[in-house]
């Protein structure tokens, strides 16, 4: 239904600064919208109203890493209600269960024919040891529920992994789910992110990393190859960031038509998908796929282009 002020737009989110450039772009066009803030959000589950004329879900997997850990399960709920009164949500219900499944990702994966790291699934940290073997070292354990690369683990050795277990260092997350899963190193230590709107191709960067590093958000990137300081959306005030660069890239376009299948499978109307090519064997590997996608910092620079106008303009299309 279309947007008025009864019948609002619901920007649905939990970090502070990461949408910013949203609300100015919808405040700079008038359109009336509200911010509903997950922490502290409830609703009335034998309420059968329609409040919203769209909900856009921007949801972040990290919350915990800000103290909003509950809300992330309390999310699957709401938006199930909404699911079912017929409100219109943008990354919806079966997006945001894919967002918060590390397992379930790379299953839809597997069931697409696309090349994924190998990975066993555990719940308890005693399993790890033996979902290791057979698997290539170096191995991750990388928790169900990720975000901001957070309480991932690389395990060089199997030595090393059974001493974390002995040591009951091993940390599987706020669902008690992780993957033990291989390794893949980056060639020349970057990954390429490909982003989506409305499911077709929005653009693509490579990310360049110093390392094992496992927090690669667009949003933030301080850098370009060439060093120069980008205009941070979600980076730190200083604009420090995390070390990463980020170019404008892009991918060859069979590599974008695997993303929009994945995009689409996943129910991810905007979203990014994330793959890295192994430099042992040129092999090409998927192995994040991001329901909340947040654009890369300064992206006019980057890109060529700012992405909040189109989002916005998607957003006033899927409402009407």
């Amino acid at each position: 239904m279309p947007i008025t002020e009864d019948r609002p737009l619901a920007i649905y989110y939990e970090h502070p600064d990461w949408f910013r450039p949203l609300f100015a772009e919808l405040d700079r066009r008038g359109v009336p919208y509200v911010r509903l803030h997950a922490d502290g959000h409830s609703f009335d589950a034998l309420d059968g109203a329609v409040p919203y004329s769209l909900v856009f879900n921007r949801m972040s997997p990290s919350a915990y890493l800000r103290g909003h850990g509950d809300a992330i399960l309390y999310t699957v709920q709401f938006l199930a209600h909404l699911k079912r009164l017929g409100v219109r949500v943008v990354n919806g219900y079966e997006a945001f269960l894919l967002e918060i499944s590390k397992a379930a990702q790379l299953s839809l994966l597997r069931s697409l024919g696309l090349p994924a790291p190998r990975a066993r699934v555990i719940h308890d940290p005693e399993q790890a040891v033996a979902a290791s073997e057979g698997l290539r070292f170096p191995v991750l354990v990388k928790p169900n529920i990720g975000g901001s690369g957070a309480l991932i683990r690389r395990f060089d050795a199997p030595q090393a992994l059974r001493e974390a277990v002995r040591a009951g260092t091993l940390d599987l997350g706020i669902d008690r789910t992780a993957l033990v899963q291989e390794f893949i190193p980056a060639e020349s230590n970057r990954i390429v992110r490909v982003e989506v709107l409305g499911g077709r191709f929005l653009y693509g960067i490579r990310v360049y990393t110093p390392g094992d590093v496992f927090n690669l958000c667009p949003a933030d990137v301080c850098r370009t190859v060439d060093d120069a300081e980008l205009t941070p959306t979600g980076c730190p005030a200083d604009g420090s960031g995390n070390g990463l660069r980020v170019e404008g890239y892009a991918p060859p376009a069979e590599i974008v038509r695997q993303v929009e299948r994945i995009t689409a499978a996943a129910q991810i109307e905007v979203g990014g998908v994330e793959y890295v090519i192994d430099p042992r064997d040129g092999r090409l590997y998927f192995y994040d796929i991001n329901a909340l996608s947040n654009f890369v910092a300064d992206a006019p620079r980057v890109v060529g282009f700012d992405p909040f106008p189109r989002l916005v303009d998607y957003l006033l299309e899927r409402a009407a």
